[in-house]
């Protein structure tokens, strides 16, 4: 029982699964909503507006602020359970403190632009492959390199296909699928 590893990955999974199915079913009806539903799970900036943009940077700045915050929390936690329990610290608050925080800080981008798991996967690797070890540094490092990575991809998605524009997470999955296959030849 618990959060295993396994039980978490199944459930993943399974909900990856249905949502896909729900997907399917809904671009199928042909109702013309849908390209906006289909842009937006690419990861397209296109319909990113000013206000939308503004609205966004400030959620992303003040939960980035609360960061620090938790720093002795990522400090402790990767040393294990019992260092971090000895050392005082309240692990299932500090884990759902840290969990809420990286939820909506998620939240955040993807909803206004749409799903970008490679960046979110690649910048905390080549952040840790750079040798930034902190706790603190090593999450506002994989922050900005993220958005740096982004912000690239949606360069090169407006430049590739010009005067057309290739989704900023297509571009950044494009970038991404190499990287991970190097990644698993290394290791």
């Amino acid at each position: 029982g618990g959060f295993s590893p396994e039980r978490m990955l199944l459930a993943g999974m399974a909900l990856n699964s249905a949502f896909v199915t729900l997907l399917m079913v809904l671009l199928a009806s042909g109702d013309p909503r849908m390209g906006g539903l289909l842009s937006w799970i690419s990861g397209s900036t296109y319909n990113i507006n000013m206000q939308q943009a503004v609205q966004s940077a400030v959620v992303g700045i003040v939960l980035i602020a609360l960061a620090p915050l938790a720093s002795r929390w990522l400090t402790l936690l990767p040393l294990g359970s019992a260092t971090a329990r000895s050392a005082g610290m309240a692990l299932t608050t500090s884990r759902l403190c840290l969990l809420l925080l990286a939820a909506a800080l998620t939240a955040t981008a993807t909803l206004t632009i749409g799903p970008l798991s490679f960046v979110g996967l690649m910048a905390p690797h080549i952040v840790r492959m750079l040798g930034f070890r902190r706790a603190l540094p090593q999450v506002l490092m994989a922050g900005l390199l993220g958005g740096g990575l982004m912000i690239f991809a949606d360069w090169c998605g407006r430049m590739l296909a010009f005067p057309d524009q290739i989704p900023a997470g297509l571009m950044a999955t494009f970038f991404g699928a190499p990287y991970f296959i190097w990644l698993l030849r290394r290791a």
